[in-house]
């Protein structure tokens, strides 16, 4: 009687999964997990990308209120170092980034000057860099 119910909760047919079946999963499911891996890698490098980017932004937009608040505009001029020297995120020597800027006259305008900051960096074999213009009379206007 016992052996009467033992066969008849197990199901006709097929009792486990072939090795075809194994191997179809395990590669669905490593394709799955490359996906995740790559998105992952691309996630991380972009998000490097954006804060190297966000630091150039700060070098350039720290220097021009350097520049704009000189009293006298007339006076300055560009940045003396054709070949300038690497610095970091907090503007000291030893980053990778070089920070540049030019000074023009404005046609029309006497006593203000066009101010261009440049920041570079290479990174990933690119070369990038930011830019900020502004037009500036001194004393931060």
């Amino acid at each position: 009687m016992k052996l009467d119910m033992i066969k008849s909760i197990q199901p006709a047919g097929n009792k486990g999964f072939t090795l075809i079946e194994v191997l179809i999963t395990i590669a669905i499911f490593a394709i799955g997990v490359l996906a995740v891996a790559s998105m992952q890698y691309w996630s991380v490098r972009n998000t490097a990308t954006g804060n190297v980017m966000t630091i150039a932004a700060n070098l350039a937009r720290a220097q021009m209120e350097t520049l704009k608040s000189v009293p006298n505009i007339t006076s300055l001029v560009s940045s003396p170092n054709p070949n300038p020297p690497m610095i970091d995120a907090d503007g000291k020597p030893g980053g990778i980034f070089t920070r540049t800027w030019a000074i023009s006259l404005v046609p029309g305008l006497t006593v203000s000057r066009q101010i261009q900051v440049t920041v570079g960096w290479s990174r990933h074999g690119q070369s990038r860099s930011v830019v900020l213009t502004s037009i500036s009379r001194g004393n931060g206007t």
